[in-house]
């Protein structure tokens, strides 16, 4: 595909699922209600308003119902909870109230009050410091929205250059202001490519959901709706946040093989001899999806999005019931569940955790685990009452020493102490340069270690991968970063301990490669490219010690 109509114009936005795609524009109207015309009704009619917003406020609620009950099917239960939430706000006693006395006090519309009260949360979620809550203006967005659907018995659409015409999504990269919950299941997700937005943040509800589908999408492009028309073509890498208008067929040559990846039947490739390829999921619900594509295990379970789906802390039953089952769905096949990683990208404001000027170097992974050692405790106990199902490696995220790893580990035996003995294995993540330079010393104390590639790269070359201003420097390749992961091999086979790659630099086959190459025989990366990464090792010649 290219554009000889345009020249290509590439645009830096914020990754928010992985995956490369090219199609063409389709243009979602989330827009519909933003030209409303205020409604002023007689004292006559101030009842019959009434009446309307609470029969919209009953319908929404039995759409929301229909939608939560497909996806906890299609997706998990996880997920199926984020429009539970918005249910609660639709059926909350106080804003219902509010736009009573909007109606009743002010003579608007049932529309107008519907817009008055909630544009004003709204506005006043999008201004505040967290980002977590910003991220929850979009929810007040949608359920506006689904009151004013409800209101004008109309659904979203898309706006195309005319509705003969208009594909519905299918087979396209639909363009909408924002990226929300509702758009990510209102469509026919089996035949979309892709998603751009000019809103929404990576930690998001509708990203989840995103990541869950498995579709490659970015944000953070403002103007990018109102930029361009139905029907430009467009390639999305949501891999690091970039879209080409009009891309050239070089651009499209340079992405050849991302894109044969994520245009190719979901189809299952027999293991290969001596390199075992896993899955990084971060609901259980895609566990699913990893038995079909015979994945040798989970090499990481990013146990944390669970919360984030839910926005709270859920309780150790709720934890026990998700290992159990995601036990249970592998089989016997290794479990790798990592411990909550919070902080830094994924802020968790449901913990009161003090402001940081600089996240990313501050409380997260196992700094907060120690300071929170209750999150600690009750993720322990689940997982341990969850692995009479199956054995299970508990995975310490962010450690930095043997001391920090000393002390993490006996807060988890202390926890479960009380519980019948499992079998349950303790490894580090090497993800922070001070415990890849003293992996001899933590590989001498841990079961295993799991190279966690994406946020060792940033440290060690100090580049956050997200940011257009440094984007051209993320270079995978770089030598430095080579002569590290070799050291950390090196040291494991030393110490005589399995190591392994979780990060999804694995899950690039040319990369894949020189891994083996240097004597990692196991890597774990995203589930739609397990089969990818077999299919290269397969047809390439092994390393000559291999």
């Amino acid at each position: 595909m290219s554009g000889p109509i345009e020249d290509e114009i590439r645009l830096q936005g914020v990754p928010i699922c992985p995956g490369v795609c090219v199609a063409k524009a389709c243009l979602f109207n989330d827009a519909r209600h933003n030209q409303l015309t205020p409604v002023v009704v007689t004292e006559q009619e101030v009842e019959g308003e009434i009446e309307r917003l609470q029969r919209a406020i009953a319908a929404a609620g039995v759409c929301l119902d229909e939608i939560r009950d497909r996806v906890a099917r299609e997706m998990g239960p996880a997920e199926a909870e984020i429009f539970v939430a918005q249910k609660m706000m639709v059926n909350d006693p106080g804003l219902g109230a509010r736009m009573i006395a909007a109606i009743r006090g002010e003579k608007a519309g049932a529309e107008m009050a519907v817009m008055t009260v909630m544009d004003g949360y709204e506005t006043r979620f999008r201004v505040l410091d967290n980002e977590y809550l910003r991220e929850r203006a979009s929810d007040i967005g949608e359920v506006k929205r689904r009151l004013l659907d409800a209101l004008a018995a109309t659904r979203p659409g898309l706006r195309c250059e005319g509705a003969a015409h208009c594909e519905r999504g299918r087979e396209r990269v639909v363009v909408a202001a924002e990226l929300t919950a509702s758009l990510t299941v209102d469509l026919d997700t089996d035949r979309l490519r892709g998603f751009v937005t000019e809103h929404g943040g990576a930690t998001s509800h509708a990203a989840i959901l995103a990541r869950a589908l498995g579709i490659p999408a970015v944000s953070g492009l403002p103007g990018i709706h109102s930029r361009i028309a139905c029907g430009t073509e467009l390639l999305v890498n949501g891999d690091a946040g970039e879209v080409f208008l009009w891309p050239r067929p070089e651009t499209v040559a340079r992405f050849q093989r991302q894109l044969a990846a994520s245009a190719a039947p979901v189809e299952a490739v027999e293991p290969v001899p001596g390199f075992r390829v896993m899955a990084n999921i971060s609901i259980v619900a895609e566990a699913a999806l990893a038995r079909r594509m015979q994945a040798e295990g989970i090499g990481l379970y990013r146990t944390e999005f669970e919360f984030m789906a839910l926005g709270r802390v859920l309780t150790e039953d709720e934890q026990y019931q998700r290992y159990a089952a995601l036990l249970k769905t592998m089989d016997g096949r290794p479990v790798y569940v990592r411990l909550l990683d919070l902080g830094g990208d994924k802020p968790a404001p449901y913990l009161d955790l003090p402001a940081e000027a600089n996240p990313a170097l501050g409380l997260r992974g196992a700094r907060l685990l120690a300071r929170r050692p209750d999150l600690l405790r009750t993720q322990a106990r689940a997982i341990a009452r969850a692995a009479v199902v199956g054995p299970v490696h508990v995975t310490y995220p962010m450690i930095v020493d043997v001391a920090q790893f000393r002390a993490l580990r006996a807060l988890f035996a202390e926890a479960v102490a009380d519980l019948p003995a499992a079998d349950i294995r303790h490894g580090v993540m090497l993800e922070v340069p001070a415990a890849c330079l003293n992996a001899d010393a933590l590989l001498r104390e841990a079961d295993y270690g799991s190279i966690g590639t994406n946020d060792l790269y940033q440290y060690v070359f100090a580049i956050d991968r997200n940011n257009e201003l440094v984007a051209g420097d993320f270079r995978l390749d770089h030598p430095v970063f080579w002569d590290l992961l070799a050291a950390v091999v090196a040291a494991a086979g030393r110490q005589g301990k399995p190591l392994s790659v979780c990060g999804e630099m694995a899950g690039w086959p040319e990369y894949a490669l020189r891994m083996r190459a240097l004597g990692i025989s196991t890597v774990s990366v995203s589930t739609r490219l397990v089969s990818v990464v077999r299919r290269t090792l397969a047809v390439a010649k092994p390393p000559e010690n291999g």
